[in-house]
């Protein structure tokens, strides 16, 4: 291995600050502006591609599929980036590339890829599982390493430690598989800052475990000869309002509709005539009506718009230390069955407080708003 390019997922410069260092593992940091939105997926596709969200295609976590008329949110498929990868030169001079732990990289036209692809059982439950390039390490590297801790990624049991099984993964395929570079994914910080807030108890000690995990990738570059550099994707801010919930006002206004089904509602895309897709501090509308539906959201007082990825697109931020909530009903009896639970890829929206059990607390961080994050220059 030649390099290793790490994305931190929350590493914002005022994480650093905070912690009163600007050296880490032998890399010195510096302040840099961030993508917008600056949310995972679209950070992950302009790592990949060099192209800002309007480009690449991938302007939050989730996209809106037209023909579908639905939103989806953290699919897989490399499709859904578009553009040229920057390594493609460098793979077609015969260089190969790995990509480790990043979203949309199934099928992505690298030589080796870990992702998490847990198997959903028809009777209820997941079979932990990464998926695996090339495939015929994949048994091996299971046996090895057992099942990836997909409990510990995300959720109300997600720890920073999860940060320790990528790389282990990323470790054991690249023992075995070596490329020229590599690309590595730590979700470490973004648990503690959005779950207990940026500076508490739970954000420091999420920091002390981020500086170990890069203190082993650096002892891992030095062996093999290797340069490191680590980029955070966004900064993590301090929530001190409630959520914002376009949907609900929406719904109010006629503008989204939904059903009823034994007593609860769930959306009806195809006759709505304009809905929020949540994100984070954003939110983009989608529908024929999404112009209307945009000012009269803004009129509240509750929302910004922004003009950052050009007219073709109606994003909304809202209003300072708050978030955007996909929430549109007006009781918990009227919430559809999968509002309590950590269900990613069913519901039409970003749901932060799925970190809670049961979702019933709010969470204390959130991110989106374009940010300075902390990024290094190599350990040349």
């Amino acid at each position: 291995m030649k390099k290793l390019n790490v994305t931190a997922a929350g590493l914002g410069w005022s994480v650093l600050e905070r912690n009163g260092v600007k050296r880490i593992a032998g890399l010195e940091f510096t302040p840099a502006e961030s993508v917008f939105p600056a949310v995972t997926c679209v950070a992950q596709a302009s790592t990949r591609t060099g192209l800002k969200a309007q480009e690449h295609g991938m302007i939050s976590n989730g996209v809106w599929i037209d023909d579908l008329k639905k939103p989806m949110f953290w699919e897989q498929s490399a499709n859904l980036v578009k553009g040229k990868r920057i390594w493609e030169d460098r793979r077609a001079a015969g260089e190969k590339v790995g990509l480790f732990f990043f979203q949309q990289s199934l099928g992505e036209n690298v030589d080796a890829i870990v992702s998490p692809a847990p198997i959903h059982k028809h009777g209820g439950g997941i079979v932990m599982n990464c998926y695996v390039k090339p495939y015929e390490l994949s048994e091996r590297l299971h046996k090895r390493l057992g099942r990836f801790p997909l409990h510990r990624y995300w959720g109300s049991l997600a720890s920073p430690k999860v940060g320790r099984a990528c790389i282990d993964w990323f470790e054991a395929l690249t023992d075995e598989y070596d490329v020229d570079e590599a690309y590595l994914y730590l979700p470490t910080l973004d648990y503690a800052a959005q779950k207990s807030g940026p500076g508490s108890k739970a954000d420091f000690a999420a920091f002390a475990e981020l500086r170990r995990q890069l203190e082993r990738l650096a002892d891992l570059c030095e062996r093999r000869g290797a340069e490191l550099s680590v980029t955070g994707d966004y900064d993590i801010t301090p929530v001190t309002l409630p959520p914002v919930e376009p949907n609900a006002v929406l719904r109010r206004e006629g503008f989204f509709r939904t059903r009823s089904i034994a007593g609860r509602t769930y959306p009806d895309f195809y006759s709505s005539g304009a809905f929020a897709v949540c994100d984070h501090e954003f939110c983009f509308l989608v529908g024929e009506r999404r112009n209307e539906a945009a000012e009269i959201l803004l009129a509240s007082g509750d929302y910004e718009l922004s003009d950052e990825l050009g007219p073709e697109y109606k994003v909304l931020l809202a209003r300072k230390g708050s978030w955007c909530s996909y929430k549109w009903w007006k009781s918990p009896s009227e919430a559809p069955d999968y509002a309590s639970h950590v269900d990613i890829h069913n519901k039409p929206g970003y749901d932060p407080t799925e970190l809670f059990f049961f979702g019933g607390k709010t969470i204390k961080g959130t991110h989106g708003r374009k940010s300075i994050v902390a990024k290094s220059e190599g350990n040349k």
